[in-house]
């Protein structure tokens, strides 16, 4: 039953927001002096770095430098899939696929490297997810005009079912039907289309820039109106299960968005629409955003091309979550981490020689989250201090970095990737402040991973 009446779908307009900020200027509420950290250039030796618990090197024909971890065998131990991809302008799709054990050996191979490149300037459309809910992850790709369904232990196609040109760009789970499971599958083309497909490649439906907007680089399923059934971020709309619009987001009455949105993050989710809190991001808008569950503007921070989010607790000093973004597109660094409270306030920046892949972790183990930044290659705590370094070899250039569960505790572990020349690693670092193994299996990067 729905905890609230349905929100038509139609256009919501929002009076422009009177106070839009840069990333650390000052705003309203309870004024607090901005932190400002130069991470830039190597590690300093305190505090000491810390040491990997398994290393690998990837697969040099099959993997790619897109990377996912998660239990693929059944065997309680993760597995590392890395994957390549045909690019041709924004148009792409996965070519090929590595599995391998936490030794480096390989489980299984798939598809056609010499169709692909090992690079990335984006998402992969390669998942781990156990879609049928029979406690064993597959592995699916959005490949060329196809999605398969690979098994896990071994990467034989389970199902396969054909797709639109171009429909690769990433590949999500959602539960649009209400299963209490996300067994349907969204695929998409760069920005123009989405498509909602069952897990046995039956087509649900499929929208054409939802809310007459580009779609965002990776939808984002969540339940709004607690009915068990997903609605879709997509872009500036959010669809309801059917694929209906069920509302879209106005920065400025009158005024259409600009470019489109890069990602969506839930802040909190509540009863009633007007107390949930979503945090977006707007390319071509420059601005980091707070909507309530009916897409509604609560604030706007505008100034910088903002991108990606981490939402969590991060002080304890601060009343509710905080958000830590970075800003992209800048020519030459600084390039900074911003971060602000909930409600818009500039709490600080982390400036990095490059900060793209972030995320965040606790990895002290004192309840509150250390943001991590790939190449600074370490952790901060919420005043911007560094509290740990990663060890990787010498000459390599980390890559990406992610909060990873290792052991069923949640993830509260670390992945790290690094390139040098043509060898690309796989770093691991166990939270050794985190409860012993819980008997769950491990869940890797966990679902629907992104780098947006």
């Amino acid at each position: 039953m729905n905890r609230h009446a349905p929100v038509l779908p139609e256009i919501l307009t929002t009076a422009l927001v009177a106070c839009s900020v840069l990333c650390c200027a000052t705003t309203r509420g309870e004024q607090r002096e901005p932190f400002k950290t130069d991470a830039r250039g190597a590690p300093p030796a305190d505090p000491p770095a810390v040491a990997p618990w398994r290393t690998l090197t990837l697969d040099a024909e099959y993997g790619g430098e897109w990377v996912v971890a998660g239990d693929v065998d059944g065997d309680g131990q993760i597995e590392i899939v890395s994957a390549r991809n045909v690019n041709n302008g924004d148009n792409h799709f996965t070519s090929s696929v590595a599995v391998q054990k936490l030794d480096g050996s390989i489980l299984w191979r798939w598809g056609d490297p010499k169709r692909g490149r090992r690079e990335l300037h984006h998402d992969v459309a390669c998942q781990i997810h156990d879609l049928d809910n029979d406690g064993t992850s597959e592995v699916i790709v959005a490949a060329d005009r196809q999605v398969l369904i690979l098994d896990g232990r071994s990467g034989k196609p389970t199902r396969v079912f054909p797709v639109e040109p171009n429909a690769s760009d990433c590949v999500v789970f959602a539960d649009l039907s209400g299963k209490g499971w996300p067994t349907e599958i969204l695929v998409k083309t760069r920005y123009g289309q989405i498509w909602a497909y069952s897990a046995d490649g039956r087509l649900r439906w499929t929208v054409e820039e939802p809310g007459g907007y580009p779609t965002a680089h990776q939808p984002l399923p969540v339940d709004l109106d607690g009915d068990g059934r997903d609605e879709i971020l997509a872009g500036y709309a959010a669809l309801n299960s059917d694929g209906s619009v069920r509302w879209v987001f106005q920065a400025e009455e009158g005024r259409r968005n600009g470019g489109h949105a890069d990602c969506w993050r839930v802040v909190r989710l509540a009863d009633r629409p007007e107390e949930t809190r979503l945090a977006m991001t707007m390319c071509g808008g420059n601005a980091l955003v707070m909507t309530d569950g009916g897409g509604r503007l609560v604030w706007r921070v505008t100034g910088d091309h903002y991108e990606s989010v981490d939402v969590g607790e991060i002080r304890d000093d601060v009343p509710g979550l905080e958000l830590v973004v970075d800003v992209d597109h800048v020519p030459a660094p600084p390039k900074p981490l911003c971060v602000f409270d909930e409600r818009g306030n500039p709490l600080g920046r982390i400036d990095t020689d490059y900060t793209r892949h972030h995320d965040l972790v606790d990895f002290s183990g004192d309840g509150l989250q250390e943001i991590g930044s790939a190449l600074p290659r370490g952790l901060f705590d919420g005043r911007g201090r560094r509290v740990s370094s990663f060890a990787i070899g010498e000459g390599e250039r980390p890559m990406l970095m992610a909060a990873v569960d290792l052991a069923g505790h949640g993830p509260r572990d670390v992945l790290l990737t690094t390139i040098k020349e043509t060898a690309y690693k796989v770093y691991l670092y166990r939270n050794e402040s985190a409860a012993p193994p819980s008997g769950k299996r491990p869940a890797g990067t966990g679902l629907n991973f992104t780098l947006y």
